[in-house]
C-alpha cells in the first residue's frame, strides 16, 4: 500500500493486480489522581494487551482502489464504492457496490447508484474521498491512518522543503473506494476521541506524547468505531515528524484521522492552494466527512496563510465553504453534527478576536440540526452551552447568545510540553485556563452526545482542582506574573491568618463546567453552600487579574513552567466565613456538570492567628 496517499494502483479490472503494482508516492490536583466519589468515566474495561491484540486482530487494512488508465486527459473521474468482503481493496466478481455513498471532490458532493457507481467533475487539485457510511469502514493502513481518499495533481507540488505532493498524473481510469461492514460504526453508542495539538517540535517532545496521552488511548478499546480525530497542530513546523506521528498512531486501536493547524503548513508554498501539501501527502485531505452510528463528522480545514508572512487567519475559503453546504445537504435529518476544526469558531479566552470568517455562514447551513464543535489550537478547554454570550460575540451572535455547544479542546501537549518533569515520563504542561493535558471523549447514544474530558496519565476521575486565593496569595500572584516558570514558591499557599478570611475564596477549577453545572461546597461536615461562578456568560467581558485566577494551577505553573491562568471561563469560588476558628477545616466540593453527572473532592486547610 502506498503509505502517502493511502492508495493501490492497478492495470485496468481484466489484467491480474498484486503488489507490483503499488505506487510509491511518498497542586496535587493537578498532577496525580485524587480521591474521587467518581467512578471512572470512560465505561470501558481497561488493558493494553488485549486491547491491541483485538484490533491488530480485527482491523481492515487496505486501501484506495486506483485503476490507471491510457493517459487521456478527462473531464470526469469515476469508480465504485464497494463492500470489500475479502479485504483485498479491490471489487471481486461477488462484492456488490453501496448505493446512497456520498462521494466528493473537495467542492461537489454525489451519492453512488444502486450499483454504487459515482462520477465527479475533474479539477486540476482536487482530492476524491468517499463519506465513510453507517454500518461500514473504510481501510487503514498499517499506521492505523484511516484510508479513503486519492489526491489529484498532474504535475505534482512546486518545490518545498519537506516534498508535499509527488505528480500524479492523467485522472485513473477508475477510482474505486472499498468499505468493510461493519458493527462499532452501525451501533447507535459511539466513543469519539478527539486529541488537539499533539504539536510535537522534535522526537522528545514525540516520547512525551507517546508516554502520555497515546499511552492512555493504547489502553482504551471503546473508539475502534468513530475512532481517533486530531484536530490540527499535528507537529511543531518541522514537517519531517509526520513520521513520528504515524509512529504514535501505530499505538492507537482505532482509526487515526487529522486535520491540519497553523503549524502543520508548508511555509515556503508559492500559493494557497498548495499550503497543505506535505500535510496532505503524510496524513490525508484538508478537510473530509465521515458517519458512525448516527452522528455524521464534519471535519474542517480553518486555517488560511496567505503564503507572503507569518499571519494566518481562519476561515473556510469559498471552495470548502461550497463542499460544507454540499455535504450538510446530503445528511438526513435524524443526524448529530459534530463540526470539528483546528481553530474554535468562537471561544471565551479571545472572546473579542478568533472567530472564523464565515461564521454566519456556517451557522446558517447548520440551522435546524442537532450541532456541537469543536475546536483546538488554543491550548485550554472550553465548554460553552447553547445561549452562552460574551461581550465580544454580541455582533456575531445577537443577544440570543451560541446556537448550539462549542467546545475547545484541551491539547495532548497542555503548554507546549512545558514545566515540572514528572516521574511518569511527561512534564505537568498544565494550560493557561488551569487544565492539564488530556483527551476529549465525546460518548454519543443516537443523537445524544456527552462530553468527557480524561486527563493524562487518569482513568477520567480527575475533573477538578482546589486552592485558595487569599490576599496573601494575590500579593504573590501580582509580584510574580511575569516569572513564569521562576517565581519563586509561596509558602504555605493552603493557610490564611483570622484578619483575611473575609478576602480568601475557596476556588474550584471545574474543568469541563459550563453553564449548567454547579459547585457546592461543605465546610467541616457543615451545610451545603453553592459557590459562584466568577463568569456568568451572560454578555459580560472577560475578567482578568488575580481575583479571579486560579491559585492551584499558578502555585505550579509560575515556579515550574506552564501558562500564567489569570482568566477561566470554569472557575467557581465560595469566600470563606469570616468566624472560622483557628485551626484544620476541611472543604468538600462536589461539582455537578450540566449532564448530572457528580464528582467530589477534598481540600484541607489551615486557619491562623
Amino acid at each position: 500500500m502506498n503509505p502517502v496517499s493511502g492508495s493501490r494502483t492497478r492495470t485496468p479490472r481484466s489484467a491480474r493486480w498484486g503488489v507490483g503494482a503499488l505506487v510509491v508516492t511518498l497542586s496535587g490536583a493537578l498532577l496525580a489522581p485524587m480521591a474521587s466519589s467518581a467512578a471512572p468515566a470512560d465505561g470501558t474495561a481497561h488493558g493494553a494487551t488485549s486491547a491491541a491484540a483485538d484490533w491488530n486482530e480485527t482491523a481492515y487494512r487496505g486501501g484506495v482502489d486506483v485503476v490507471e488508465g491510457s493517459g487521456v486527459d478527462r473531464e470526469t473521474v469515476t469508480g465504485t464504492v464497494f463492500v470489500d468482503r475479502n479485504r483485498n481493496s479491490a471489487q471481486d466478481r461477488n462484492e456488490r457496490g453501496l448505493a446512497g455513498v456520498s462521494v466528493s471532490n473537495g467542492r461537489v458532493v454525489t451519492t453512488t447508484d444502486s450499483k454504487g457507481r459515482y462520477e465527479l467533475p475533474v479539477e486540476d487539485n482536487m482530492t476524491v474521498f468517499v463519506t465513510q457510511p453507517r454500518g461500514y469502514q473504510v481501510p487503514v493502513d498499517d499506521d492505523n491512518v484511516a484510508q479513503f481518499h486519492y489526491h489529484h495533481l498532474p504535475t505534482g507540488s512546486p518545490e518545498l522543503r519537506y516534498g508535499g505532493l509527488e505528480p500524479t498524473g492523467p485522472v485513473p481510469d477508475e477510482l474505486n473506494f472499498p468499505l468493510t461492514a461493519s458493527t462499532e460504526t452501525r451501533s447507535p453508542e459511539q466513543h469519539c476521541a478527539i486529541g488537539a495539538d499533539v504539536q510535537t517540535y522534535n522526537a522528545k517532545e514525540a516520547e512525551y506524547a507517546r508516554a502520555g496521552a497515546f499511552a492512555d488511548l493504547a489502553e482504551r478499546s471503546d473508539y475502534t468505531g468513530c475512532g481517533v480525530l486530531f484536530l490540527g497542530d499535528v507537529v511543531g513546523d518541522d514537517l519531517s515528524m509526520f513520521d513520528e506521528t504515524r509512529d504514535l498512531t501505530r499505538t492507537l486501536n482505532g482509526p487515526a484521522r487529522f486535520l491540519p493547524g497553523n503549524h502543520d503548513l508548508d511555509f515556503d508554498s508559492p500559493a494557497r492552494d498548495h499550503n497543505f501539501d506535505t500535510f496532505r501527502a503524510q496524513l490525508g485531505p484538508e478537510y473530509f466527512s465521515f458517519d458512525a452510528g448516527k452522528a455524521h463528522v464534519v471535519a474542517l480545514s480553518t486555517i488560511e496563510y496567505p503564503g507572503t508572512t507569518s499571519q494566518y487567519t481562519y476561515g473556510l475559503g469559498e471552495r470548502q465553504l461550497e463542499w460544507l453546504r454540499n455535504d450538510i445537504a446530503a445528511v438526513p435529518e435524524d443526524r448529530a453534527i459534530v463540526l470539528a476544526g483546528h481553530s474554535p469558531l468562537l471561544e471565551f479566552w479571545y472572546s473579542d478576536s478568533h472567530r472564523t470568517k464565515q461564521l454566519r455562514e456556517i451557522y446558517d447551513i447548520l440551522e435546524g440540526r442537532e450541532v456541537i464543535s469543536l475546536g483546538g489550537h488554543t491550548h485550554m478547554s472550553e465548554n460553552l452551552r447553547e445561549g452562552d454570550l460574551m461581550a465580544g460575540w454580541k455582533d456575531l451572535v445577537g443577544e440570543d447568545g451560541l446556537p448550539f455547544t462549542h467546545l475547545t479542546v484541551g491539547a495532548v501537549s497542555g503548554h507546549w510540553y512545558a514545566g515540572r518533569q514528572l516521574d511518569a515520563g511527561y512534564p505537568t504542561a498544565v494550560q493557561r485556563d488551569g487544565t492539564p493535558p488530556g483527551v476529549l471523549t465525546l460518548d454519543i447514544k443516537n443523537t445524544r452526545i456527552t462530553e468527557r474530558y480524561t486527563v493524562r496519565g487518569d482513568d477520567g476521575s480527575q475533573q477538578l482542582a482546589l486552592g485558595l486565593n487569599t490576599p496573601r496569595y494575590r500579593d504573590w500572584f501580582a509580584a510574580n506574573r511575569s516569572k513564569v516558570g521562576s517565581a519563586p514558591e509561596l509558602a504555605e499557599p493552603l493557610s490564611v491568618s483570622r484578619d483575611e478570611l473575609a478576602g480568601t475564596w475557596l476556588t474550584t477549577n471545574f474543568w469541563m463546567g459550563s453553564t449548567g453545572s454547579t459547585v457546592q461546597v461543605r465546610i467541616d461536615g457543615g451545610g451545603s453552600v453553592e459557590a459562584g461562578r466568577t463568569q456568568q456568560l451572560q454578555g459580560e467581558g472577560v475578567r482578568i487579574g488575580a481575583e479571579w485566577s486560579d491559585p492551584a494551577a499558578n502555585l505550579e505553573t509560575l515556579p515550574h513552567g506552564g501558562g500564567l491562568v489569570e482568566r477561566t471561563s470554569h472557575l467557581w469560588r465560595l469566600e470563606l466565613p469570616a468566624d472560622l476558628a483557628v485551626g484544620e477545616h476541611t472543604a468538600e466540593v462536589t461539582a455537578t456538570d450540566v449532564h448530572g453527572r457528580e464528582l467530589t473532592e477534598s481540600l484541607t486547610f489551615e486557619v491562623t492567628e
